[in-house]
């Protein structure tokens, strides 16, 4: 703790410029405004003319300034967002290749000490870096304490001490260790504590590196979340002025939107023409409850249009389709969005075949659902013990060769039951791509059992498509209006998604 007088970092982390050196508590992150497409100039998309071809300091800066806008864009929408350690796994390359140079350092520097009269190179090179670290954790406006790291740690002195075989090591680690305990968070307390027992030099200052580096993972962990609300209210126009900048340096950035977008109006013209009073009936599985063809010609409309791209993402095939441009810093986040909607299809459909043939009264007793997770056989050992414990009548052979077969059939892709759940389920997913139906609580039949889950999966891929369609919605627009529409006049008042 720090001593009388000495300048203690505020507890106010309200300031982004102002991080708090032992943060108690990070601030919440501050949810994503609603809100239509901001209005913008059209933005500038690529011309038919060939690219040309980037030099590697060009590519290597087009990386560095995709890299930067991926980790702003995480920061944004991932609340939990937050950069650890790398850890290699024990038996790989890196592990093994890392473990040998620090073990070859360490094992120098033990060495070096041992030596009589003892060689403190070393030592000294770890004291600077030790030095500049604390003082990276530090505050513009730590003047004084920064001024004690300095006068305490001077390497000039540390060197003429060291030359003159009068170098305290014990008593620099101890300022540096109650310096520590001064600035990390109080995660690292009990660890910073530990170190005090360490009586060997070499270990002691090995286990300094380690939790240090733990320090500045703390501070930039921090600074990130004190970031957010800043970040949050600025990530839209930050995040079309970083793609229009990539747009220009390679213009083909847009060629797998493009098919997309082609791919979904394709679709909903189909859709309309099938029928076109019941679009949520016939044509494509992801219906449109919103925005969906407001006209009676084939034409599609831009909003139809869209929402049936981002609903074909809840259906995309790795490693055949190739995904659009403008939603690979998301992709990730998708396709697990996308297998929580397959696992949540499987488990509706089980427990809608077993209440169909096991009743509802068994359906609806205390810790059944739960019992039905699996599938198969398990089921049907689960459904039979239920039976009797509740008192009911024992399954009679032709129910038992139902359920179970019933079962295993919905692991065909064009099972029944199993079609018209993911069609309920993405009916449902389809009514939170507007930020006005966020809080839907409308369940189409038979989907009650996996309410909680539904409810928390349409929240982040609502979260995620309405960030994007704020984003990249001046984009889709100009696709759907220079290529989709095929000239054709769009609606009045269509400028903006």
């Amino acid at each position: 703790m720090p001593n009388p007088g000495e300048e203690t970092p505020p507890s106010d982390c309200s300031d982004p410029e102002s991080v708090p050196c032992r943060p108690r508590k990070a601030r919440q992150a501050q949810e994503s405004h609603d809100g239509d497409v901001p209005s913008l100039c059209p933005p500038q998309l690529p011309t038919s003319s060939p690219p040309r071809v980037l030099s590697m300091a060009e590519l290597l800066e087009t990386a560095q300034e995709v890299s930067k806008m991926t980790i702003a864009h995480e920061i944004v929408v991932n609340r939990d967002f937050k950069l650890q350690e790398v850890n290699f796994s024990p038996n790989s390359l890196e592990s093994r290749v890392k473990e040998t140079l620090h073990k070859a350092f360490w094992d120098s520097l033990k060495e070096q000490l041992s030596a009589s009269p003892p060689d403190y190179t070393h030592v000294i090179q770890l004291l600077q870096e030790i030095k500049e670290t604390i003082l990276s954790l530090l505050l513009p406006r730590h003047s004084r304490l920064r001024g004690q790291i300095e006068e305490a740690l001077d390497m000039e002195l540390i060197r003429q001490e060291a030359e003159h075989g009068a170098l305290d090591i014990p008593n620099l680690t101890m300022y540096i260790l109650g310096t520590m305990a001064m600035l990390c968070a109080p995660v690292r307390d009990e660890e910073v504590q530990r170190l005090r027992g360490v009586t060997d030099p070499v270990q002691l200052l090995r286990e300094i590196f380690q939790v240090l580096d733990l320090m500045k993972m703390d501070m930039v962990n921090f600074t990130i979340q004190s970031l957010r609300p800043h970040l949050q209210d600025h990530s839209v126009q930050y995040e079309q002025k970083k793609f229009q900048e990539l747009l220009v340096k390679l213009p083909n950035s847009l060629d797998h939107t493009t098919e997309w977008l082609h791919k979904a109006a394709a679709e909903v013209s189909a859709s309309s023409l099938s029928s076109p009073s019941h679009p949520e009936v016939h044509g494509s599985p992801a219906p449109l409850s919103r925005g969906a063809v407001s006209r009676s010609s084939s034409t599609p409309s831009p909003m139809s249009v869209l929402n049936q791209g981002y609903m074909n993402l809840l259906r995309w095939e790795p490693g055949i389709e190739k995904y659009p441009e403008t939603l690979l810093m998301d992709q990730a986040r998708l396709q697990e969005v996308q297998l929580q909607v397959n696992q949540l299809t499987i488990i509706a459909a089980v427990l809608l075949v077993s209440s169909s043939v096991c009743g509802s009264a068994l359906f609806s007793s205390p810790g059944f659902r739960e019992a039905l997770l699996d599938i198969s056989n398990h089921v049907h050992q689960e459904v039979s013990e239920s039976l009797l414990q509740l008192g009911y009548p024992a399954f009679t052979s032709d129910k038992s060769a139902s359920l179970k077969g019933q079962i295993r059939s919905i692991a065909e892709e064009d099972n029944a039951v199993r079609s018209v759940i993911e069609q309920r389920i993405h009916s449902f997913l389809s009514l939170h791509l507007s930020p006005s139906a966020q809080n839907s609580r409308s369940l189409p039949k038979g989907l009650a059992p996996i309410q909680e889950e539904l409810l928390e999966v349409s929240h982040r891929f609502g979260s995620v498509i309405h960030h994007n369609r704020q984003v990249y919605g001046p984009y889709y627009l100009a696709i759907l209006k220079k290529v989709v529409l095929l000239g054709t006049e769009p609606e009045a008042g269509i400028d903006s998604f």
